[in-house]
């Protein structure tokens, strides 16, 4: 029982681990920072799994509760298989298979939309897989029908994963792009530093306290905080764009302080 639970675990944690490495990987490239880093932990990959995979499961649900009623539904109205159904399913599968294949060597305006050749591939293989059973009504030897699950399971598997995968980097990417957009509205961030940081930042503006007791004699002001990981800050300026933005990667130290201030106020004057 132990094993039964623990391996499915096991596999469902590493699916998570990925696809939450993939959003932060996209979401932090945005900003020109290589995720690796940053030292994020597992659970922090796993929070990031649930933004990239929720839509991606719940339009899978759906579109399996769809295929079963259709089904249901085609049975019971007893619709000639071999003249009608078998043909159009074969012809689609075909089509739509080969769109998903063709993503593979080229990129047409047919395959290039988000998920789309995925999901074209994956439709296919099931709508040729289907077919086939409908046109084939006769006993197979046991071999062969679980080879052709096999190869069934393993290619739409794929598929499925190519598709959470490139919708998981898409929300990465419009995060990212949210989060710029909501810069302005974040809290100020002003950083006190024992040591001169050498921020010639557009945007960010370097106070020095003239107190020879400061223990903190360099502020840094114009700051927004993205992230705080294990050891390390990374900050960027209000004005943050782009074409022309630079992300400030600091390590947590005693010789830093951090103050917050809310966006529509404004820092305290005194560099000390």
């Amino acid at each position: 029982m132990v094993g039964a639970v623990a391996a499915p675990t096991t596999l469902l944690t590493a699916v998570l681990f990925y696809f939450g490495w993939s959003h932060a990987y996209w979401f932090y490239d945005y900003f020109g920072v290589d995720s690796a880093l940053l030292g994020l932990s597992t659970q922090d990959y796993l929070q990031l799994s649930v933004d990239g995979l929720f839509v991606p499961l719940t339009v899978a649900a759906c579109a399996g509760l769809a295929v079963l009623w259709i089904r249901a539904l085609l049975r019971d109205r007893r619709i000639p298989a071999s003249r009608l159904l078998v043909p159009a399913m074969t012809g689609c599968g075909l089509l739509l298979t080969a769109n998903g294949v063709s993503r593979i060597f080229t990129e047409t305006f047919l395959n290039r939309g988000l998920a789309v050749a995925p999901l074209t591939l994956a439709a296919g293989v099931l709508l040729l897989v289907y077919a086939a059973h409908l046109k084939v009504a006769n006993a197979r030897p046991q071999w062969v029908s679980i080879l052709e699950w096999t190869v069934v399971f393993v290619l739409v598997g794929l598929s499925l994963f190519w598709a959470a995968n490139d919708y998981s980097a898409a929300v990465g990417r419009s995060r990212a792009q949210q989060f710029v957009a909501e810069l302005p509205t974040y809290p100020n961030v002003t950083i006190y530093s024992a040591r001169s940081l050498s921020l010639n930042i557009p945007g960010v503006r370097q106070s020095h306290c003239q107190d020879p007791d400061a223990a903190f004699r360099y502020r840094y002001d114009g700051l927004k905080l993205v992230l705080r990981s294990a050891n390390q800050y990374l900050f960027l300026p209000q004005g943050w764009s782009r074409e022309t933005g630079v992300a400030i990667l600091l390590p947590r130290s005693d010789s830093l302080r951090l103050e917050f201030t809310p966006a529509p106020a404004s820092p305290h004057p005194s560099p000390c």
